[in-house]
Order: C-alpha cells, then structure tokens, then sequence
C-alpha cells in the first residue's frame, strides 16, 4: 500500500511540475524550469527516505553490538553515519540543478 502512496506522491510532484509550463511560457522560462525544481526535490527528498530507512536498520543492529560490546561504540557511530552522505549527495546534485535554473 506505501509503494502505491509513495508512487502517487512523485506523479503529484511531476504534474506541478507541467502545471508551471502555462505561468512560465509567459516568462519564457519553459517547462525545463520546473521539471528541474522537482528533480531537486525528488533528490532531496529520496535521499533523504532512503538515509532513514538506512539508518533504522543500522541503529538497532549498532544498539545490539553495543550492549555486547561497549568497545565497539565508536565503530557503530560510524557506520551510522555512513549512509548521511547519501543526503549530502542528494543537496549537492539539488544544487546543480537549481544553478541551471537561474
């Protein structure tokens, strides 16, 4: 049902994204402008889902190791962050995207 929800959510997005062609026109700007607003949003926005969906998994099995192991806490922190770069990834191609706008 979630896969349904999450593939309603990015066609909603897509058709705000046409929906900027009529305003745009006008300015000249065309549909490219707001088709790269939403891949800025959709790289965001998924980095950012699959980072938590990442770090869940990771935080409970690091929580398990732990309690065995205290000695093991700072290899589970990094190994928890790992997956943040997936974010930093999504903010940088956002950023692209977005410089072509302008």
């Amino acid at each position: 049902m979630t896969k349904y929800l999450v593939a309603l959510f990015v066609f909603a997005l897509a058709s705000l994204g046409f929906a900027q062609e009529a305003a745009a026109a006008s300015e000249g700007a065309g549909i490219a402008a707001g088709l790269l607003g939403v891949g800025a949003g959709l790289a965001v926005g998924l980095g950012a889902i699959g980072t938590g969906l990442a770090q869940g998994r990771i935080g409970a099995a690091a929580a398990g190791v732990t309690a065995e192991n205290p000695g093991r806490l700072g290899l589970m922190l990094l190994w928890f962050a790992i997956p943040e770069t997936l974010v930093i990834f999504g903010f940088v191609i956002s950023f692209l995207l977005i410089g072509q706008i302008g």
